[in-house]
């Protein structure tokens, strides 16, 4: 049965390609039907972020990356849960096994001792050699490979050692990391020879980088998954994302479900050459799948971004929530684009009378004020029906021999102050309401006679 392992280690936030490759092996199990394993690698206590074990547990759980063995989330007493036979799945908890197996390798003249730690035994002679399943064949000579730490003076081990007993103990078949431990296989691979295991299969998968000199890092802007879901991207389309970075799936198709990846991922389709960040590709998917959501589904994602706008003294300032979510909804590719459309909402009514005018829909302040006073007059004749006003306003166009936009510009102004907003002059009159409508219309005509 085919095992594989996400192996983290609790250092701070979920770096995107953290993520991803906590994706593959997700996939990779779920495809084959085999087990997919969490393990906290934190015997690097130097490095250790309190409350990171959290962020593990809820970005994976978030995700929909969950564990079929491992460690559950602890409680505030700092107790924990484990699922499966193969424990425990804190490596700063196996630190027995450890010091037995840096033992026998000493035993075999595969390590020895220096300066309070144990180091392993580099042979001096031949070749190391293992294969890939991403870069093919790998053969190395030992005369280039160093001796390296297996357990550390105060008798915590290497990551380069834990991982390899840790692998084995808890049979684990098939191992997805990141390229930068390629180099270090050959090490890994003399490491099973000496204790006489089998090595599992290696799946090392390209760096994410940020452009073609540089990987995707923190110090250069955003590379943590939070950082993303703070600016108003979906999770899935975060996973859609990450999944193609690196691995190509073949065909036209490039949005895909997590259920849907399972069934379309396949080793094969996994690149050697560095994957390119592009958050403008990112963002297209993300708008892809903002825009797929039932209406229903859009307002309950929008609606914490919109609350603090259309909420205020336990009143809401919007008469039809429905229709100011239905202009939103096309309208928005992140969510984080929503505030800045319906900022007019609260704000006052103070922005630039320069606005008003408009070469394309050739207003003038002047045209502006003639217009504002026939949109008045319109509102304050008709019940608020979109329809009803669209063909008053139209009829006033065809007797002034203009286009209706000329009429209906100056009202967009006049209600939020925007050349941009989230539909029209009309749409805006559904949202507020014909009494703050017509509030604002009679404000923007004193301000344009003054």
């Amino acid at each position: 049965m085919v095992r594989t392992r996400f192996a983290p280690s609790p250092t701070g936030f979920m770096h995107l390609g953290v993520l991803r490759t906590a994706l593959y092996a997700w996939l990779y199990a779920r495809k084959n039907k085999g087990t997919f394993i969490l393990r906290i690698e934190d015997t690097d206590r130097a490095r250790y972020v309190e409350g990171a074990v959290d962020v593990i547990y809820s970005t994976l759980k978030t995700c929909g990356l969950h564990w079929d063995e491992g460690p559950e989330r602890g409680t505030p007493c700092g107790e924990y849960s484990e699922t499966g036979n193969y424990g425990p799945y804190f490596q700063s908890e196996r630190k027995d096994s450890y010091m037995k197996y840096s033992e026998l390798l000493i035993e075999k003249g595969a390590a020895y001792r220096k300066d309070g730690a144990v180091w392993q035994k580099i042979p001096t002679a031949g070749s190391t050699s293992f294969r890939d399943e991403v870069y093919g064949e790998i053969t190395v000579e030992n005369s280039e490979i160093e001796d390296q730490v297996l357990i550390k003076s105060d008798g915590m081990p290497t990551y380069n050692f834990a991982n390899v007993i840790d692998d084995h103990l808890m049979e684990i078949t098939h191992i997805i990391r990141g390229s930068e431990f390629l180099s270090s296989t050959p090490k890994y691979i003399l490491l099973y020879e000496a204790l006489g295991w089998k090595p599992p299969v290696f799946i090392h998968v390209a760096p994410i980088m940020r452009d073609a000199g540089n990987k995707l890092s923190k110090r250069d802007g955003d590379a943590y998954f939070s950082d993303f879901i703070d600016k108003g991207y979906l999770v899935e389309a975060v996973i859609n994302y990450i999944a193609l970075l690196g691995w190509s799936p073949g065909g036209e198709n490039e949005f895909f479900t997590l259920s849907e990846l399972v069934g379309a991922f396949d080793l094969s389709g996994v690149s050697k050459s560095p994957a390119i960040f592009d958050e403008v590709k990112m963002r297209a998917i993300n708008a892809h799948y903002i825009r797929s959501l039932t209406p229903e589904k859009f307002k309950e994602t929008a609606k914490p971004y919109v609350k603090p706008y259309i909420c205020k003294d336990g009143q809401c300032a919007v008469a039809n929530c429905d229709a100011l979510f239905a202009a939103l909804q096309p309208r928005t590719e992140v969510l984080t684009d929503i505030t800045p459309q319906i900022d007019f909402i609260s704000a006052a009514c103070d922005h630039e009378i320069e606005l008003y005018n408009n070469k394309k829909m050739k207003t003038t302040l002047e045209t502006a004020l003639v217009a504002l006073g026939e949109a008045l007059r319109a509102l304050e004749e008709h019940e608020l029906d979109r329809d009803e006003i669209f063909t008053a306003f139209k009829a006033l166009a065809d007797d002034a021999g203009v286009k209706v936009g000329y009429f209906l510009y100056p009202l967009q102004i006049a209600l939020t102050g925007k050349q941009s907003a989230p539909g029209g002059g009309l749409d805006i009159c559904i949202m507020l309401g014909k009494d703050e409508s017509i509030k604002r219309i009679k404000t923007a005509i004193e301000r344009l006679k003054t």
